[in-house]
């Protein structure tokens, strides 16, 4: 009877132990993806706040912008034509915006929003 005893008590164990590993790798996933969704919007608030600046001031050429903790990139490049990149990690996950955009008639008008790798 205590070997049988033992023997389910492996198991048990060898069940609880397989559960538990399961779990934080899934965890450790969700965490992973939530770090790259708040590091997308992050690009995405800094790609909103160029295109604020370059119908303000048609000369803004980027800055660092603060977002709490974390900050983001953004450089403007082109004369009429603008290429707005904004760049923000947040924990090692890096993602960037590039959007595309240009006067006609003193209208910034945007033809294109992307994330680029």
């Amino acid at each position: 009877a205590l070997i049988i005893l033992l023997f389910f008590m492996a198991v048990a164990i060898t069940a609880t132990s397989a559960a538990v590993m399961s779990l934080i790798a899934n965890s450790m996933t969700a965490n992973t993806f939530q770090l790259g969704v708040n590091s997308l919007s992050l690009a995405e608030s800094g790609a909103e706040n160029a295109i604020i600046r370059l119908i303000r001031n048609p000369d803004y050429t980027g800055e660092n912008l603060t977002v709490g903790i974390d900050t983001v990139n953004i450089t403007v490049t082109g004369s009429n034509n603008k290429i707005i990149t904004a760049t923000s990690t947040v924990e090692n996950n890096t993602r960037k915006i590039e959007v595309l955009a240009g006067y006609n008639d003193n209208i910034l008008t945007v033809t294109s929003w992307k994330e680029i790798p």
